[in-house]
């Protein structure tokens, strides 16, 4: 397991759902702004951002991140969800993994 990796470990959503997850960066930091949302198919190697998360807008409200709905999955695809913030003129990126299960 990564550093970069979310303690929640790995998703598992249908094709069917749209799920609006969120990130809370206590542990590491407080009052993230600036958030960026990378999504890539593991499966394909392909920057799938702008098909699943039609609505990347992100917001942030304390140390929680929410993000926008990720929908039109594909069964059986692993993806990888790449979360870039700013603290204090630092980035900081955390990534989380959402198995297409059916």
């Amino acid at each position: 397991m990564s550093i970069l990796n979310v303690v929640e470990g790995v998703q598992y959503q249908s094709a069917d759902e749209s799920l609006a997850y969120q990130i809370t960066t206590t542990n590491w930091v407080s009052s993230p702004t600036s958030t960026s949302v990378v999504a890539v198919d593991e499966t394909t190697g392909v920057d799938v951002t702008t098909t699943v998360f039609p609505t990347n807008s992100p917001t942030e409200s304390g140390d929680v991140i929410s993000l926008s709905l990720l929908k039109a999955l594909t069964r059986d695809h692993r993806y990888r969800i790449e979360v870039k913030f700013t603290v204090s003129s630092n980035i900081y990126e955390c990534r989380f993994f959402v198995e297409c299960v059916f």
